[in-house]
């Protein structure tokens, strides 16, 4: 029971970093630009995220401006959309799968089976995490590095956006999970090696004790 709750737990945080994800994928708030202007028609805040930028005006004004032509992108915000869009379908598949493989659920056939499972569904959430924190870092060095560039003007420079910090924490919890899934997997299939071997030494000497007696028997 105790693997079965700690793997509910580890599904729980899984489905936490698959919303995490998806929310910072598509935020656009992944670089944040504070600019307040003398005008009231002066932008105020401009956000720049993966697929849109955005802007908020004094006035209260919101608007957003889709990202189509993806070849004039910088190499960092191309590599980002396809490495969280994998994250997401990596761990929409682990969600699945280690439905399939918990304790507490009837599907998957027997415990071997769902042993298995388990372990695969843990290696997806693993490899979803890792695809969600390196464009993270590597968006955030980008971030970093223009901040720091004593060429760059002040009004030109950016902060990490609250997708940024999004995609870090999913990218934990999926990785956590993921540890759990395989960790919780790799104790039963332990377990199961060793116990056997220990087991096939009784019916041994139940032989030798029935062969005693029946000699008794006939003496």
């Amino acid at each position: 029971m105790a693997s079965a709750g700690l793997q509910f737990f580890a599904f729980i945080l899984a489905l936490l970093g698959v919303f995490g994800a998806i929310t910072a994928t598509l935020l656009p708030n992944w670089k944040v630009n504070a600019d307040v202007g003398s005008n009231i028609i002066t932008a105020i805040t401009q956000m720049q995220g993966l697929w849109m930028d955005c802007t908020w005006y004094s006035t209260g004004m919101f608007s957003c401006t889709l990202k189509y032509s993806v070849l004039s992108l910088p190499v960092y915000i191309q590599a980002a959309r396809t490495t969280m869009v994998l994250s997401c379908i990596l761990s929409a598949f682990g969600i699945c799968i280690s439905t399939v493989g918990m304790k507490c659920t009837k599907l998957g056939g027997d415990k071997d089976t769902k042993s298995y499972t388990s372990s695969a569904g843990g290696v997806c959430f693993i490899l979803a995490g890792i695809f969600e924190l390196v464009p993270t870092s590597w968006y955030t060095r980008e971030i970093i590095s223009n901040f720091m560039d004593p060429t760059v003007p002040e009004s030109s420079k950016n902060e990490p956006g609250g997708a940024v910090y999004i995609g870090f924490i999913s990218a934990g919890l999926l990785f956590i999970a993921g540890v759990i899934f395989c960790t919780s997997c790799f104790k039963k299939q332990q377990g199961a090696w060793i116990y056997p071997t220990k087991q096939q030494q009784f019916p041994a000497t139940q032989q030798e004790n029935n062969a005693g007696y029946n000699l008794k028997d006939y003496v």
